[in-house]
């Protein structure tokens, strides 16, 4: 279990530093209204750089919101069994759901981030930031989603053998 407490240790590390950008994207967007507002000078990089950064908070702290188990989840139906039978239909879900959409995205991901990188790809406005690393965040989201889905379904195999399912 010892690879199983770094996958979450590398999560939860990733989590707690880039969890910090959602106040410089505050900070940008309310910079952003004052120029435009109050001094009517808006600027040409604001909107793009704030949502870059946001769009990097947004995925890179999946596997973080995986390990804490936030992501949205539907328990109508669970709600009333017992925990061995949760953990029993969630590895059920892992195997069905979970790793062949996130491998599929690591898989694409891949191919999505290779071409913007060999074209060096940059936006197509009057600021035009380049598009290659923020592309790569993808590949490297879903990696650390997989990651953590293994460290996931190898706690609640230990749970249901009766072991520790941390």
């Amino acid at each position: 279990m010892e690879i199983i407490k770094k996958i979450d240790l590398i999560n939860e590390w990733i989590g707690k530093v880039f969890s910090w950008c959602i106040i410089l994207v505050t900070l940008l967007a309310v910079q952003e209204i004052i120029q435009r507002r109050i001094f009517n000078s808006p600027t040409e990089w604001g909107f793009e750089v704030t949502t870059q950064i946001f769009g990097l908070y947004f995925m890179i702290i999946a596997g973080y919101g995986l390990l804490h188990d936030s992501h949205v989840s539907i328990d109508v139906f669970t709600h009333y069994l017992s925990a061995k039978t949760k953990a029993i239909l969630d590895l059920i879900s892992y195997a069905i759901f979970f790793f062949p959409f996130t491998l599929v995205c690591v898989w694409q991901g891949y191919f999505f981030a290779a071409k913007s990188w060999s074209i060096k790809e940059s936006s197509m406005t009057v600021f035009g930031p380049v598009l290659y690393p923020i592309k790569t965040v993808i590949i490297v989201t879903f990696i650390l989603l997989v990651l953590q889905g293994i460290s996931q379904v190898a706690k609640k195999i230990a749970f249901i053998k009766g072991g520790n399912a941390s």
